[in-house]
């Protein structure tokens, strides 16, 4: 990013937003070099606790916005460093230490506990912060902080920490080792740093630089860390080599594998990380929550690999990576003769490796590389006339890429270009993306103005380009604030060889204002009303593809319950490009209004419930949409708890598609009933922190019953098809239990046990039997898995001394 590019959009966002400069008061702490051994057993019995600079009169961040903390709570913290790591010793006073909440938990999950926190930014430009923190229960959870994507927990450090609950409150000893952190290579170091403190009982927070909540920037309103200097860090080399066993077994076979593999991360310098995978193993990930789907676009799944979840908020700029295209399956299916069938398809590709390398600067320069290779697949087609048999590839050897520069500025504004990047051997499609995007905020975090401008090109049989542009201003500070976006997206782009994207060929505009409380009332600690709309239409035919508009209210009381509700509604026919299946065609939509209505009562409780309620009723004869969704769960003791939730879902008289006959160019509609309940039941039984029973069942029920066929005319209407009588019910349920344990047994060390059992049924014969159906996925087709995985965490600068 060239000097003059960058001020181009200094200046132009300068002339578009003018707002007053607001003074932000940051405290001063000074850390302390400490030339003795400091042991994190929670008892700050070092001199060194003695003599360092105190960070004290803490502020109340939320719901009390800006009152001093109490007395009775008062919190002292302090800060030493040596050449390994940076050290904090935090006294948190309480006057009733007994009601100090908590609750076990597994890492990175707060539980219902008292919470103390410290916030790093290494070059103190309010851009990006590093999160530890600690629970009452020697819990820890990490994350990666930026302004423009919140709070990322997949993002995890090495680091050490212990707590003591004493007869006046707690105490916290944390070591973060600089290898955790990123900062300039300068002799005196400057680094932003607050301090955060949750007193769970009353659910009062609180930060040691005052955070204003008028203004829409957290990051920037941190303290400030002085007196660390002349830090020689150790080198960045991280072993982490895993071996891992699988038993298969279903009714077909069993199945024995053992896997090993290494994965690396070294620091290239003081900004930038390499991480790498050889040999990668995924299969202790948590299961995807399959549905039936009976509409036009696939189903999106979360990404549960550490790999691709791990520190990836450079890559997730402008939602182009959708990184379960890596590894997911096969691409290509072959064309087959009438007398041909294919052995067994494969469900993934495998991984053969994957590297990223990424980091921030000095100068507020983020890069990120990402490169993964998959495997060429083949299938095994056999001709069931003369049995003789040829193979098929369905996935060549493919390289995804993804680069990413990311430029800062002004503290709190961007400028990011982004390529991704997709190269397959041989005479399959390849494709390439890149974007260029923008987040402008003015100086006193009052405006916000952000873009992007992204184009696509596919290499196939016919080379194809597209674009895909936004814009977006909002005011971002105060108790009412407003936004205003349009987006536009022509009919070729495509980015779904690495991204997805769903909707072509489109332009909208949407728009909101919010007002909401920023200190306690009578009633509530907070409360907010939103009012959202959105206009979308085709490109080609100027025909209005959606709309809606919609009010929601959302509140917390003062004893901590949650209350919601909303209205909304589709004012104007619409034009569904997608349902029909062929270009250019379109079903229209009728009118709809809905409502919903949602509570969730405090979880400080033993015992709480959530609840939602929706309804949809569209403008035609019947029909109409319910769901429910109804969650209780119980706290047994600090160390077991379940949570149960069922949600019923019913749709009456849905329209869908359901045929296409290719011999008189007709598309087939459905008007049907459709009845989806899904049940499951999570639980944990944590022995420590570090040692972790789960346990995860789901059971998906879902069917389409076909009441009456249609064929859709030319004008998006329907027209009843008394000749088809085709069978396209769906009956459709799956099972998935997962039973684990997991156990710490050193820093970034983890051993795992798994036992796992899914099956899945699918047939177009509708039984509304929940109970038979429950037996039916059950008979003879449960997969099941036990599988153990060590993982061992070694750091060079200890295993040098080994040897």
């Amino acid at each position: 990013m060239s000097f003059n590019f960058k001020a181009f959009f200094v200046l132009l966002f300068s002339v578009s937003i003018y707002s007053q400069e607001i003074t932000i008061s940051k405290k001063i702490l000074d850390a302390k070099f400490a030339s003795e051994t400091i042991t994190i057993d929670g008892e700050l019995n070092e001199s060194i606790w003695e003599t360092a600079q105190v960070a004290k009169d803490f502020t109340s961040f939320e719901p009390k916005n800006g009152t001093p903390i109490p007395e009775e709570l008062r919190s002292e913290i302090k800060v030493a460093y040596d050449n390994d790591a940076v050290y904090i010793g935090a006294i948190l006073y309480d006057n009733e230490p007994s009601k100090i909440l908590k609750e076990i938990t597994e890492r990175d999950n707060f539980g219902t506990s008292d919470l103390f926190g410290v916030f790093i930014n290494g070059y103190n430009d309010g851009q990006q912060d590093f999160m530890f923190y600690v629970t009452a229960a020697n819990g820890q959870a990490d994350c990666n902080f930026t302004s423009q994507d919140g709070e990322d927990y997949s993002w995890n450090a090495i680091w050490n920490s212990k707590v003591k609950i004493t007869d006046y409150g707690w105490v916290v000893e944390m070591k973060i080792p600089y290898a955790a952190l990123r900062f300039p290579s300068t002799d005196i170091q400057t680094w932003g740093i607050n301090f955060f403190r949750e007193v769970r009982r009353n659910r009062q927070k609180y930060t040691w630089n005052y955070i204003d909540n008028k203004i829409g920037a957290f990051s920037q309103q941190a303290g400030i860390l002085t007196g660390i200097k002349k830090i020689t860090p150790p080198t960045r080399l991280f072993l982490i080599p895993y071996a891992s066993s699988y038993l298969n077994s279903n009714k077909e076979e069993t199945t024995f594998t053992q896997k090993g593999g290494l994965d690396i991360k070294y620091g290239i310098n003081d900004a930038f990380t390499l991480d790498a995978i050889l040999v990668p193993d995924f299969g202790q990930t948590k299961f995807d929550n399959v549905v039936l789907n009976l509409g036009p676009f696939e189903q999106q799944f979360n990404e549960n690999r550490p790999f691709f979840t791990e520190g990836t908020d450079l890559f997730n700029k402008g939602n182009l990576l959708y990184s379960r295209r890596i590894g997911a399956g096969p691409e290509f299916y072959p064309n087959l003769a009438d007398n041909e069938i294919i052995d067994k398809f494969p469900s993934t590709v495998n991984l053969l490796n994957a590297i990223k390398i990424s980091g921030r600067n000095n100068e507020g320069l983020g890069i990120g590389f990402l490169n993964a290779i998959t495997k060429k697949t083949t299938v095994n087609i056999r001709n069931t006339d003369d049995g003789t048999s040829r193979e098929a590839v369905v996935s060549p050897l493919t390289n995804y890429n993804v680069t990413v520069f990311d430029q800062r500025f002004n503290q709190n504004s961007s400028v990011t270009f982004i390529n991704t990047n997709v190269t397959r051997d041989g005479s399959f499609r390849d494709a390439n993306v890149s974007g260029l995007l923008f987040d402008l905020n003015t100086k006193a975090n009052t405006y916000n103005l952000s873009g992007k401008i992204t184009a696509s090109s596919v290499y196939d049989i016919e080379n194809k380009s597209g674009i895909n542009s936004s814009i977006y201003l909002a005011e971002t500070s105060g108790k009412i604030r407003y936004s205003l976006g349009a987006d536009y997206v022509s009919k070729d782009f495509d980015n779904n060889d690495l991204g997805i994207n769903f909707l072509t060929n489109y332009y909208d505009i949407f728009s909101s204002a919010s007002y909401r409380i920023l200190n306690p009332t009578k009633y509530f600690n907070t409360f907010r009303v939103n009012l959202n709309s959105y206009m979308e239409f085709n490109n080609t035919s100027n025909y209005i593809q959606d709309n809606n508009f919609n009010i929601n209210i959302n509140s917390n009381t003062k004893k901590n319950h949650y209350f919601g509700l909303g209205f909304n509604a589709r004012p104007f026919e619409s034009y569904d490009y997608y349902e029909a299946r062929i270009n250019d065609r379109y079903l229209i939509l009728p009118e709809y209004y809905g409502s919903w209505f949602s509570v969730s009562t405090n979880y400080n409780y033993k015992f709480a419930l959530d609840v939602n309620i929706d309804y949809t009723k569209l403008n035609e004869p019947g029909r109409e949409d319910y769901s429910l969704f109804v969650s209780p769960r119980y706290r047994f003791s600090d160390k077991l708890s379940l949570i149960y939730s069922i949600s019923p879902n019913i749709q009456k008289n849905n329209i869908g598609w359901v045929d296409y006959l290719s011999s008189s160019d007709e598309i087939i509609m459905a008007r049907r009933d459709r009845n989806t309940i899904n049940n499951t039941l999570t639980g944990k039984y944590s022995i420590s922190s570090q040692m972790n029973f789960s346990l995860s069942v789901r059971h998906y029920l879902s069917y389409a019953e076909n009441n009456k066929f249609f064929t859709l005319q030319e004008n998006g209407r329907l027209l009843e098809n008394l000749a088809y009588n085709a069978n396209k019910n769906s009956n459709f349920n799956t099972w998935n239990l997962d039973l684990s344990y997991s156990w710490w047994f050193a820093p970034g060390s983890q051993a795992t046990v798994l036992y796992r059992n899914n099956a899945s049924d699918f047939n177009r014969v509708i039984n509304k039997s929940y109970g038979s159906n429950l037996n039916n996925v059950f008979a003879d087709n449960l997969n099941h898995t036990f599988s153990v995985s060590i993982r061992y965490f070694i750091d060079y600068n200890q295993a040098k001394n080994w040897l």
